[in-house]
C-alpha cells in the first residue's frame, strides 16, 4: 500500500466530507462497500453545520486519510466525558477492507491516547450492525450493554425506515494511560 497521510479538516474539506461520509452510508454507492446503511436510514449522514463546529471546537478533530492528496477516509474524534470519543468513520466504498479504516482508527486512537492523554475510547453504533460491531470486537473494544435511543424525527441523523434503531456503547480502554 502506498504511504498514507493523516491531517487535520479544514471548513474547506467540508463540501468533500460530506460527499465521502454520504458515500460510505447512504445510497446505492453506499452497497459498494459493507458499511451501508441503506437498508436501515435514507436522508444524510452529516449535517454540514454539524461538522463545520466539529472542526472548530477544542479538543475535536476531524482526520482526513490521504493518498497522493486524494480523500480516502475520515473519522471524528472528540474528546468527550473524560474519554475519547471516535465518530463519523467513513471510507471509500471501493476502498473498504484493503486498511485504510484500519489504519485511520489507529490513528484516531493515538491522538486520544497520545496527545489527549484519555483512558479510553468511546463510540456509539446501531445495536443490529454485528458485522460492524465484530469488526470494532477485534481491535479491542467492548460491548458496555450501555444504550442510547436513536434520534427519531431529527433528519440531521437521517430518515429511519425501521422502528428498532438504537445505539450501543463500545469501548476500549488504553494500557498504560491512567484513568
Amino acid at each position: 500500500m502506498e504511504t498514507l497521510t493523516f491531517r487535520p479538516a479544514a471548513h474547506t474539506d467540508i463540501p468533500a466530507l460530506v460527499a465521502l461520509v454520504t458515500s460510505a452510508y447512504r445510497g446505492d454507492v453506499s452497497k459498494q462497500g459493507w458499511t451501508t446503511e441503506a437498508d436501515m436510514l435514507d436522508g444524510q449522514r452529516i449535517d454540514p453545520e454539524v461538522l463545520r463546529r466539529d472542526i472548530e471546537r477544542p479538543h475535536s478533530r476531524i482526520i482526513i486519510a490521504e493518498r497522493d492528496g486524494l480523500l480516502l477516509a475520515c473519522a471524528h474524534v472528540a474528546e468527550e466525558d473524560g474519554a475519547g470519543y471516535f465518530g463519523m468513520f467513513s471510507v471509500r466504498p471501493t476502498l473498504q477492507g484493503g486498511g485504510v479504516g484500519k489504519a485511520l482508527l489507529a490513528e484516531a486512537e493515538r491522538v486520544a491516547r497520545e496527545e489527549w492523554k484519555l483512558p479510553a475510547m468511546r463510540m456509539t453504533v446501531i445495536d443490529i450492525r454485528d458485522e460492524l460491531i465484530a469488526f470494532y470486537e477485534r481491535r479491542g473494544y467492548v460491548r458496555t450493554g450501555i444504550k442510547k435511543p436513536f434520534p427519531y424525527g431529527d433528519e440531521r441523523y437521517g430518515i429511519p425506515k425501521r422502528d428498532d434503531l438504537r445505539f450501543e456503547v463500545l469501548e476500549k480502554p488504553f494500557v498504560g494511560v491512567p484513568a
